[in-house]
C-alpha cells in the first residue's frame, strides 16, 4: 500500500455497518472471512463471538499493543470529528444523527481493543499486495475504504491488490467506489474491471444498503478464475 496510507487506521466500524457496507447475509457470516485492511473495527470481535471465523489483516497491527490501542481511540474520535466538520459531504440517513455515528465509532474501537488484547492471533500484521496466506485460505475477503479511495493508488496497483485478495479468497468485495473526497471513481472502476476481466477475474457491481458518503451506493465484487 502507498506509504502515506500505511499507518492510517480505517475508522472503527461495527458488524451492523459491515452488513450494510457489503450486503452481508447470515450465510456470508458463516464463511471463512478475511477483513483487509481490518483497522480498528469490531467486526472480527463480534462475528467470532457468534461462532464465526474472521481474520483481520492490516500493517498497523505491527505496532506495540499499547500504541495500537491508543491510536484506535484517537482515530475513532478523529473520524467522527471529520464527518461533523465536513457534514455537507455526507448523507446522514443511515446513522440518523452525528451522535449515533460517534457512539458507534467509540464502541467499535473499544471492542477492537478488548478483543485484540485477548485474541491478538486474530489480527495479522500484513500488507497488500503480499499477504501471508495460502491460496484459497478464505471464502470471502472484505476491503473497505482503501481501494478507489486514495488517488495515489494506480490502476495497476488496484489490479494487483484485487488479484491478491482473489488469490487468498474465493470472493472479494470492495466498498466504497468513491474517492476520499466523495467523488465517484467510475472511470477508475471501469479501467480496473477491464484489466481484471482480461486476466480472468470476474467482476460485477452490486447495490448496498449503506448510505454515508454521497454517491457511495455500490460495491465491487470480484471472483478469481
Amino acid at each position: 500500500m502507498p506509504a502515506d496510507t500505511d499507518n492510517f487506521i480505517v475508522s472503527a466500524r461495527n458488524l451492523e455497518e459491515y452488513r450494510a457496507l457489503f450486503a452481508l447475509t447470515d450465510d456470508d457470516l458463516a464463511r471463512r472471512i478475511l477483513d483487509c485492511p481490518g483497522g480498528a473495527a469490531s467486526f472480527t470481535a463480534e462475528v467470532t463471538a457468534q461462532g464465526g471465523d474472521v481474520t483481520a489483516a492490516d500493517p498497523v497491527y505491527e505496532l506495540p499493543a499499547a500504541e495500537l490501542h491508543a491510536l484506535a481511540a484517537e482515530q475513532a474520535a478523529r473520524a467522527s470529528g471529520f464527518a461533523v466538520s465536513h457534514g455537507d459531504q455526507y448523507d446522514w440517513s443511515w446513522y440518523g444523527t452525528a451522535e449515533r455515528h460517534a457512539q458507534i465509532r467509540r464502541d467499535a474501537a473499544a471492542a477492537f481493543v478488548a478483543d485484540h488484547t485477548r485474541h491478538s492471533e486474530r489480527y495479522v500484521a500484513a500488507q497488500l499486495p503480499d499477504l501471508p496466506f495460502a491460496d484459497d485460505s478464505f471464502d470471502l475477503a472484505l476491503c473497505s475504504h482503501l481501494l478507489f479511495t486514495y488517488p495515489q493508488i494506480t490502476v495497476e496497483q488496484h489490479v494487483t491488490y484485487i488479484r491478491e485478495l482473489t488469490r487468498v479468497a474465493a470472493e472479494a468485495r470492495f466498498f466504497p467506489l468513491v474517492t476520499i473526497t466523495g467523488s465517484p471513481a467510475d472511470d477508475l472502476v471501469e479501467s480496473v474491471r477491464h484489466q481484471l476481466e482480461r486476466d480472468g477475474v470476474r467482476t460485477h457491481l452490486a447495490d448496498v444498503a449503506f448510505r454515508f458518503q454521497k454517491h457511495a451506493t455500490q460495491m465491487l465484487v470480484a471472483k478469481g478464475s
